[in-house]
């Protein structure tokens, strides 16, 4: 499983790889019912704790992400794609309301940030 981790991020590295998932998952890179990597081969190859990659596991299990079958390990489960979907958009547009104020507070015109967007928006 292709996962990158960014010890430099800030954002504690079970969350980045619980993000990674959904995201897989959401996407339909990873289907219901496929076998995620064991606990330890995933540590293995992101050479992390296996304590890390269990609370990521553990929390996607909360969320119905994914399943655990005792003694076989860890599945795709049958989540909600809309309502994921739903709450990604939500998220992003919570923080595209932050950055409109942050705009208007600089002083930007709606024109100036059009253009910062479809500049930003077309690299």
């Amino acid at each position: 499983m292709n996962i990158k981790v960014l010890t430099k991020s800030g954002l504690p590295i079970y969350e980045q790889i619980e993000r990674q998932i959904k995201d897989k998952i959401v996407a339909g890179e990873l289907k219901e019912g496929e076998a995620l990597p064991s606990i330890r081969a995933l540590a293995a190859d992101l050479k992390i704790s296996v304590i890390t990659i269990k609370r990521a596991y553990e929390d996607l299990e909360k969320e119905g992400m994914i399943y655990s079958v005792q003694g076989k390990g860890f599945y795709v489960d049958n989540p909600d794609l809309q309502y994921m979907k739903e709450k990604k958009t939500l998220g992003l547009e919570e923080r595209l309301a932050e950055w409109v104020d942050a705009a208007k507070e600089s002083g930007m015109s709606a024109e100036e940030a059009s253009d910062m967007l479809m500049i930003l928006w077309d690299n």
